[in-house]
């Protein structure tokens, strides 16, 4: 999964047809750290562009977004956030459920 460096790199990652996932995170929060143990495996298994953001490094794009808890799964196509998922609580089998309702 490729970090986002900037909001340029963020506005072109997001900016294209086909469905992306941006996991929105930060170095400091034990819920993102439990997410990337089992991350991996579930990207394995969708046909999406995959990125992460910091969400301190990008607190407009978070307020933008309506990121309000961390870590969080936003899917993005044409520009446009197209579904978003609170991530704190939720277990792989939660998060993979959801990804089945994105369209790709």
């Amino acid at each position: 999964m490729k970090a986002i460096e900037s909001a340029e790199e963020f506005k072109e990652v997001i900016g294209g047809p086909k469905t992306v996932i941006v996991k929105f995170e930060t170095t400091w929060c034990p819920d993102c750290k439990r997410l990337n143990m089992y991350v991996d495996d579930i990207v394995k298994d969708f046909d999406f562009e995959w990125f992460s953001a910091d969400r301190d490094k990008f607190p407009d794009l978070g307020e933008k977004y309506q990121v309000l808890g961390i870590p969080s799964l936003l899917a993005f196509r044409n520009g446009k956030k197209t579904a978003h998922l609170r991530a704190d609580d939720k277990s792989p089998d939660e998060i993979k459920n959801y990804l089945k309702t994105i369209e790709a």
